[in-house]
């Protein structure tokens, strides 16, 4: 039983039931190639054998002709035997060499991906490093974040602003690596040489900085964590830099920002921002994941990405996601989208990584939630469901949240909104904070610095909270089909049942059975049930705007 009814439970369900129904036709499946198949799946002959254990990737930028040039020396372990590896760089950049230990290796090309033969067989447990030497003009992304590879962007007085962005068409483009999400090094070192002026910022902790006579400079970063190969990013500009510090969980975090020079006072503004979100989120999720390479927070000319310990920020040092709010309430703009959302990937994402593009859902969505949960954080309880709620407007439903396996293939932009909105929908099914927190918890301590699959993640969660959520994961994740509350009043007595559901859903919900506003649950099933009802006024009759479903009063029940 709840205390109280939601404020928006009337209004909601009479708008739901007014709506038309979302169980729209699934488009055609697309046709996938083999190309696709080297891209995304880690279980090839040439991927699945070995396991990367370092990158140590040099590169050196040049502006004035929007090319690079560089290496990647890459350290691996074999799982089991095995001696040809497929190593990925997208055109139309180039390998020049393939090495190891002084000796150029053979390679075929296929597309996207290079098979370079060893010497020699390599037997289970061994290790070796190779070193791909590389040039070219990367592909220039054309819509950053969305459109992947290198923005040779100006600042707003025309000096050179260099950053990439590579989630979803992989890291690949622009540097050559096992680019899968399945396989993550255990630290990588990510060494970058920019022209006079310029500073480049990336993942871990300023190492080095090397001067040279034409005035460039080496910036060397290294990353102390595992670290997906998408949150590798270069953000080369004219930086300023200041440092702050934050107890957390487990001591003291080193907080490192870096604007553009001009924007320095600004940043001082809005990324105060960052204290309180860390607060809040190593309340709900656990401690921040990287004590040891600390939190940075960076401008970039794009909005913004979840790059590890090195955050892309592009939101104009305001509130909200560029000046607006996605839930139509008022109260995305009382923060920055961007610190929220981006940060909360530290967790989800970084932390906690998928192996397959598919179960993306487990990245974005429980991000998603977490801009509900930072809204709870500072305004209350009512404040987080009225946040998520507001964003189901941005649900489409056109395709599903899973898609195809092992292709590269990423699913339905629902799964931010929608997935963040399951997310609170199951809360509300666990039914306790307690519970429901360290569920959020557990996953973070069970699978994070490693890679995962969504399939995990479910079966977890429905073992911590005690309750099968199968059903409910594969309602909102795997179809495009809401759950309909249908109902029907007759005198002292509710019928009801779901509709529009996959074959054996069942889940609970809550309704107004009586006077006063209370929520209590009924438990639905595909066949109609029955319950006592005692309103005074059957209009007032409302389902929990907290649970994502439809409500279809109907006269469809049998007598």
């Amino acid at each position: 039983m709840r205390l109280s009814a939601h404020p928006l439970a009337a209004a909601l369900a009479i708008a739901l039931a007014a709506a038309p129904s979302l169980a729209a036709q699934e488009p055609d499946p697309p046709v996938y190639t083999r190309a696709d198949t080297l891209r995304g799946s880690w279980t090839t002959p040439a991927r699945a054998w070995w396991d990367v254990t370092f990158y140590d990737l040099s590169v050196t930028l040049h502006p004035g002709d929007s090319t690079i040039s560089g290496s990647n020396a890459i350290t691996l372990r074999a799982l089991e035997a095995g001696r040809e590896l497929q190593i990925d760089l997208m055109t139309p950049l180039e390998i020049d060499s393939i090495v190891q230990d002084g000796h150029r290796l053979a390679y075929r090309r296929e597309g996207n991906a290079f098979f370079a033969t060893l010497p020699e067989i390599v037997p289970a447990g061994a290790t070796r490093t190779l070193t791909v030497h590389y040039h070219g003009s990367p592909r220039v992304a054309a819509r950053p974040p969305w459109d992947g590879g290198i923005t040779w962007a100006t600042d707003s007085i025309g000096r050179p602003w260099v950053v990439t962005t590579d989630q979803g068409i992989g890291a690949s483009v622009w540097w050559p690596n096992k680019d899968t999400q399945a396989d993550e090094p255990d630290s990588q070192r990510v060494a970058v040489r920019v022209p006079p002026g310029l500073v480049n910022v990336g993942p871990g902790r300023l190492v080095d900085t090397r001067a040279f006579p034409d005035g460039s400079t080496v910036q060397e970063w290294f990353a102390r964590s595992p670290i997906n190969n998408y949150a590798i990013a270069l953000a080369t500009g004219h930086y300023a830099h200041y440092a702050e510090s934050y107890a957390g969980e487990e001591g003291e975090l080193t907080l490192d920002f870096w604007p553009l020079d001009y924007h320095l006072e600004a940043a001082r503004r809005q990324w105060a921002q960052v204290t309180p979100m860390l607060q809040c989120f190593e309340h709900w999720f656990g401690p921040f994941p990287w004590y040891e390479d600390g939190y940075k927070l960076v401008e970039v000319p794009h909005n913004g990405m979840e790059h590890q310990t090195a955050i892309a920020y592009g939101n104009g040092f305001a509130n909200g996601y560029q000046g607006r709010d996605g839930s139509g309430t008022g109260d995305g703009l009382r923060w920055d989208f961007i610190i929220v959302h981006e940060s909360a990937h530290e967790w989800w994402g970084n932390h906690v990584t998928t192996k397959d593009l598919a179960d993306m859902w487990v990245h974005e969505s429980f991000a998603n939630y977490a801009e509900s949960l930072y809204n709870e954080c500072l305004f209350g309880r009512e404040a987080g469901a009225r946040y998520v709620i507001g964003t189901r407007r941005g649900i489409r439903n056109d395709r599903p949240i899973i898609p195809a396996r092992g292709v590269n293939a990423q699913g339905s932009g629902d799964m931010y909104p929608k997935g963040g909105s399951m997310l609170h929908t199951i809360r509300q099914i666990v039914g306790d904070d307690a519970r429901w927190r360290g569920i959020l918890r557990g996953i973070q301590a069970e699978f994070g610095r490693r890679t995962v699959t969504g399939q995990a993640v479910r079966d977890y969660m429905s073992r911590e909270a005690g309750i099968d959520l199968s059903k409910i994961f594969e309602q909102y994740l795997e179809t495009v089909m809401i759950p309909v509350f249908e109902y029907e009043i007759r005198g002292d007595v509710l019928r009801y049942r779901w509709a529009n559901v996959v074959p054996g859903f069942e889940m609970p919900v809550e309704v107004t059975l009586r006077d006063g506003g209370v929520f209590e649950t009924v438990r639905p099933t595909t066949e109609w049930r029955e319950a006592e009802l005692t309103l005074s006024d059957p209009a007032a009759f409302a389902v929990d705007p907290d649970y994502y479903v439809e409500v279809r009063a109907g006269d469809a029940a049998p007598e």
